[in-house]
């Protein structure tokens, strides 16, 4: 009897370390892919800085919508050409950071939230205002291990007027 409690106690240790070890494998790797999403962040802030529309638009995925107050952009067409029209304005001026990244189960899919600050020209206007908000970015693990943005959206906590 003893033997086989003993033997009992013994898979209950290996499955209890298998399953930690798993765990921990699975957090290292959520770990990995949100820093590596935070440096995707920050690079996709600087090519803001340079107004470089392909370096831009190579962050989307071609079927990817972005969403900022008052237009809706869908597919890389569509991408490719609301940036090209805002870095175009001379004040224009945009900077986000996430405070929350989080990456599924599977390491295929993760989100980022966060905030943003932006300086652009006022259409009506043509004068320089200043926004800010927050954003929810989703993005997909490519077929080579990066990331781009499926759904970029953005919510400003400007009052329009």
């Amino acid at each position: 009897m003893k033997i086989l409690l003993a033997a009992a106690a013994a898979a209950s240790l290996c499955t209890a370390g298998f399953g930690t070890a798993a765990a921990q494998h699975h957090r290292a790797g959520s770990r990995g892919a949100a820093a590596a999403i935070r440096a995707l962040e920050e690079r996709w802030n600087q090519d803001w800085a340079h107004r470089d529309v392909a370096r831009l638009a190579a962050h989307y995925t071609n079927d990817a919508v972005l969403m900022a107050p008052g237009s809706r952009m869908v597919g890389m067409a569509q991408i490719r050409a609301g940036i090209a029209e805002m870095v175009a304005d001379p004040a224009l001026a945009l900077h986000f950071h996430a405070e929350r990244v989080e990456v599924s189960a599977a390491g295929d899919l993760a989100y980022t939230q966060g905030t943003y600050t932006m300086r652009m020209t006022d259409p009506r206007s043509h004068r320089p205002f200043d926004d800010h908000g927050s954003y929810v970015t989703t993005y997909r693990r490519q077929a080579d291990g990066s990331w781009k943005a499926v759904d970029d959206i953005a919510s400003s906590a400007v009052t329009p007027g």
